[in-house]
């Protein structure tokens, strides 16, 4: 659903409770690098059906009856999807968690930018507990939350609520379940109404800062070089001047 600059994208399989399946994860990944290459499109928000779960993970039925692609097969429908996961999208990225986030549904949300969450949701990595492990960058959570929490909630598999997430700094906000959506395109539409061009170069230094901080100074100066000298910065210079809002070419 296009609202405005904002994609919403729709997890629909309430009955399953959103459980991922392979053609699921082929569709998001196409419909995430569209709206990447889409010019009217600033902010992609995520959200599931219903009011159960945001995503429990991968259907584990289709999965028990072999229901699988090849290893070649999967690493082709999977890699648009795992760069969603990676934060490599180049436009910021909300979650509505309107539910429970588990297993891959959580590293689902952990992929997104800013995330509103449901009060009534869960959330975990219970693989271990079908002899499994998050696959999908659920065992990088250190890099998120302390050591000791990270390796209690993958070696548990164990869920948590909304209030201890947001505690931890999971998710940016827990409001009532009827409310989650609407705050999310909130959110999305303060981040769609800035400069295009700052937005993609500050999404992709502040996580670049985390995992590669060499990287990311090189990349500071390649970024000032094109955000600073764009018709853009000229024009958020000229609106304020001018006591108007901006208009944006994201050039």
């Amino acid at each position: 659903e296009r609202l405005g600059p904002v994609l919403v994208l729709r997890l629909d399989r309430p009955e399953a409770r959103n459980a991922l399946t392979w053609s699921m994860i082929a569709e998001i990944g196409a419909a995430v690098v569209a709206a990447e290459s889409d010019r009217e499109t600033c902010v992609v928000v995520i959200t599931g059906t219903g009011d159960r779960a945001f995503c429990s993970g991968m259907d584990l039925r289709a999965y028990a009856a072999d229901d699988v692609p090849s290893p070649e097969e999967s690493a082709v429908l999977a890699a648009p999807y795992l760069r969603l996961l990676d934060g490599a999208v180049g436009i910021p990225v909300v979650g509505a968690v309107n539910g429970s986030a588990l297993a891959g549904g959580f590293e689902l949300m952990l992929g997104c930018d800013v995330v509103v969450a449901s009060a009534d949701a869960k959330f975990g990595l219970p693989e271990v507990k079908r002899g499994l492990f998050p696959a999908g960058n659920g065992t990088f959570l250190g890099s998120r939350v302390a050591l000791g929490v990270a390796l209690e909630l993958t070696l548990t598999g164990d869920s948590m609520s909304a209030a201890r997430a947001y505690d931890l700094g999971l998710v940016n906000a827990v409001v009532p379940p009827d409310q989650v959506v609407t705050h999310a395109l909130a959110v999305a539409e303060r981040i769609a109404a800035n400069g295009p061009l700052g937005v993609r170069a500050v999404k992709e230094l502040v996580r670049l800062g985390i995992s590669d901080p060499a990287g990311a100074r090189a990349r500071l100066r390649e970024w000032q070089d094109v955000v600073f000298n764009s018709e853009d910065a000229k024009e958020g210079a000229t609106a304020f001047v001018e006591r108007r809002p901006p208009v944006w070419r994201g050039r």
